[in-house]
């Protein structure tokens, strides 16, 4: 596997995250196991790319944390609508 193979392949995933956002978890997925790949062949990861699965990682952290901070709230809400 050659080093612009996996460019390239990065790029048609980046394209299809911009252009189909609702598969953004699935889209992710494939980017990560291609800098794995990348790593496993011991290919250099590109920097900007490192920093973005960083970023996206944390940005669903964010939304699943959101989620749940949420459904407390909705919890407590219908808890005590009932008294």
């Amino acid at each position: 596997m050659a080093f612009e193979d996996k460019e390239a392949e990065l790029g048609l995933l980046l394209t299809r995250m911009q252009n189909e956002p609702d598969d953004l978890h699935e889209l992710y997925e494939q980017i990560r196991l291609k800098l794995n790949e990348m790593k496993a062949y011991g290919m250099p990861l590109p920097a900007d790319l490192v920093q973005f699965e960083h970023d996206i990682e944390a940005e669903f952290a964010a939304e699943k944390e959101y989620a749940e901070r949420q459904t407390r709230m909705d919890k407590v809400i219908a808890d005590r609508a009932k008294r």
